[in-house]
């Protein structure tokens, strides 16, 4: 895979939130804040160089390991997988339909590709913690475990039984990269159940923790690198995301954490009819940054 230049990669993880929108809108229903948060640290690694894989050989055995704990947010994941090449993005238009490879949450038998399947949320550290202890166990030293996670699921207890395990067996080639948007579906997280301070709690138990901005591609990158060189511990990359990211009206909104546009009326928002236009429009200029190198 070509590893795309950082103007390269603002256009593609542009390109990215422009289909996982029409995607949801097709399929009218789905999550919207959150895809369009994460696009950016899913086209670094999918992208950037930052991730081994094969979409011609998807259980390469050589590959990285991508476990998506917070699978409400798939639609960033299937989007980037049909730009990578493991499916067309045609397939896109299939989300959520009946006997669809691209279910509401991954499925990991349905899709060649998906390493886990996720639903329930706080689970997916665990899985990925075991996919690194056994990469361990297997002599494997060059394989790396990425586990994609929210921070609402940090309030679920499994998601700490995990943090545990990774840095009491010192799996340094496990990264837990954290989508800190501050929001879950019914409102801010500090709100609902305070998680600071994330990072010193991380640390507590025996893992090298980096905040980010999850928008900055060099820090992106730079955070994945080092975590690469960590030796003795497991990884923790807190990256600070805006939810639905690229959008005006859906910047910083909880409400958009579980819709699509075009779905309903949502006070102060343009009408449900007009949304997925207006927000194409902004995204297809990047809000005036770039248009003549676009589409």
């Amino acid at each position: 895979m070509k590893v795309l230049s950082h103007k390269e990669l603002e256009l593609k993880a542009d390109n990215i939130r422009q289909d996982i929108l029409r995607m949801l809108a097709h399929a009218g229903s789905g999550h919207s804040a959150g895809p369009l948060g994460m696009s950016d640290i899913f086209t670094a690694l999918y992208f950037g160089g930052l991730m081994n894989y094969d979409p011609k050989k998807p259980e390469w055995d050589q590959r990285d390991r991508l476990v998506l704990s917070n699978g409400h947010i798939n639609p960033v994941l299937y989007v980037s997988m049909a730009h990578a090449g493991y499916f067309t993005r045609e397939e896109l238009k299939t989300l959520r339909k009946f006997g669809t490879r691209l279910q509401g949450h991954p499925e990991r038998v349905r899709l060649p590709g998906l390493e886990s399947t996720s639903g329930p949320l706080g689970s997916g550290l665990s899985q990925a913690s075991g996919m690194a202890y056994g990469l361990n166990m297997d002599g494997q030293k060059n394989q790396h475990v990425f586990c994609l996670t929210s921070d609402g699921e940090h309030q679920e207890g499994n998601t700490w039984e995990a943090i545990m395990f990774a840095g009491k067996n010192r799996l340094r080639n496990l990264t837990a990269i954290i989508d800190r948007n501050n929001i879950q579906i019914d409102g801010y997280t500090e709100d609902i159940m305070p998680l600071e301070p994330l990072a010193m709690k991380y640390q507590s138990f025996n893992w090298h923790v980096i905040e980010i901005d999850g928008h900055n591609f060099d820090e992106i990158s730079g955070a994945v690198n080092q975590a690469k060189a960590i030796f003795e511990k497991p990884t923790c990359i807190i990256a600070h995301t805006v939810p639905g990211k690229g959008v005006d009206f859906m910047e910083f909104d909880y409400r958009w954490h579980g819709i699509p546009p075009g779905k309903q009326d949502l006070p102060g928002d343009p009408k449900a009819k007009d949304q997925l236009k207006i927000a194409l429009n902004e995204l297809r200029t990047l809000k005036g940054k770039i248009l003549s190198e676009h589409e």
